[in-house]
């Protein structure tokens, strides 16, 4: 008789529970909201004007008041697709892109091994020299490299011999000296991460490896890359974001993008296209395009931290 009103009470508290699950489940996007408030007028504003004013025929006329913003819709897209140059220039900046984040992964990733057998005063270098160089400013680090590999004052050129080259002249070798800066900025980034990653792995798997003749290439390959691969799957596609829109190294170092723009990826082109012609709506229109693409990267990017999340 005594344990008769237990049973409706168990009752209630089970169903009590849900309600405090699913009240915990939006608490952190109550916590969201400050920023939110901040980021969102931030960079939707933006955006906004950036597609408004890709659907307008908007020049200088225009912005001078000579003549009258027309609405043109997609006539600035169709413009875009139907040039070759456009995507010569696409196909460029996602080759030149592809081959910077291969780069910085590999110089990124066998530095953080070096890091877990170097000993103490090596590795305190090793780790000071990377976050200066991750520290340092795109402009800085873009007119240092510049005068590095200078035609006549290089120290570059006076070390190999090469009196009065040039390496912004040539497509190619101008593409490799601002790869190296770019890898320069973006190393130390995949380095820590890595590191950091290798550090979590417990030491009992790595000495197993050892034990059973596993040479340093192969225990890196077969168990501890596979043990980091969540986090190579963010460095990779933080990476791409990166390097897919690159605009201070090459047009500081090329002049804005070499001879007949040459050199120019999507930002530097999007810039020449809206400042340098006057064309801000095609330019702007550029940047949407721009946009999509990133977005779609981002999606992957947030995709493989949400997985992260899971298995970590």
């Amino acid at each position: 008789m005594t344990h008769t009103p237990a049973a409706p009470l168990a009752g209630r508290v089970r169903h009590a529970r849900p309600r405090a699950t699913r009240r915990g489940r939006g608490r952190p996007l109550l916590y969201l909201l400050p920023a939110a408030a901040v980021l969102v007028p931030l960079f939707g504003y933006p955006i906004y004007m950036l597609g408004l004013l890709s659907v307008f025929d908007y020049r200088q006329a225009q912005v001078s008041g000579g003549e009258p913003t027309r609405f043109i819709g997609l006539g600035n897209y169709a413009t875009l697709f139907g040039d070759e140059r456009f995507w010569s220039i696409l196909l460029q900046t996602l080759v030149f892109a592809v081959a910077l984040v291969v780069v910085t992964l590999a110089v990124g990733a066998t530095l953080a091994v070096v890091l877990t057998r170097a000993g103490r005063w090596p590795r305190l270098l090793l780790s000071l020299a990377a976050m200066a160089a991750w520290a340092a400013p795109a402009m800085t680090g873009s007119t240092v490299w510049m005068f590095l590999f200078d035609a006549d004052l290089g120290l570059v050129n006076q070390v190999l011999g090469l009196d009065g080259f040039n390496w912004f002249y040539d497509k190619w070798v101008a593409f490799g000296v601002i790869g190296a800066t770019v890898v320069w900025h973006s190393f130390p980034l995949v380095m820590v991460t890595l590191y950091a990653g290798i550090q979590a792995i417990p030491h009992s798997v790595r000495e197993a490896a050892w034990l059973d003749g596993a040479s340093e290439w192969q225990s890196f390959w077969r168990i501890i890359l596979p043990m980091l691969r969540p986090l190579v799957t963010i460095v990779v596609i933080q990476s791409i974001i990166w390097d897919f829109k690159i605009f201070t190294q090459i047009y500081v170092m090329t002049n804005g993008g070499g001879i007949a723009l040459q050199n120019s990826v999507l930002n530097v082109y999007a810039y020449q296209t809206a400042f340098g012609s006057s064309e801000y709506g095609l330019g702007s229109a550029i940047g949407v395009v721009m946009t999509l693409i990133l977005l779609v990267i981002t999606m992957f990017y947030i995709r493989a931290l949400y997985r992260t999340g899971e298995r970590l």
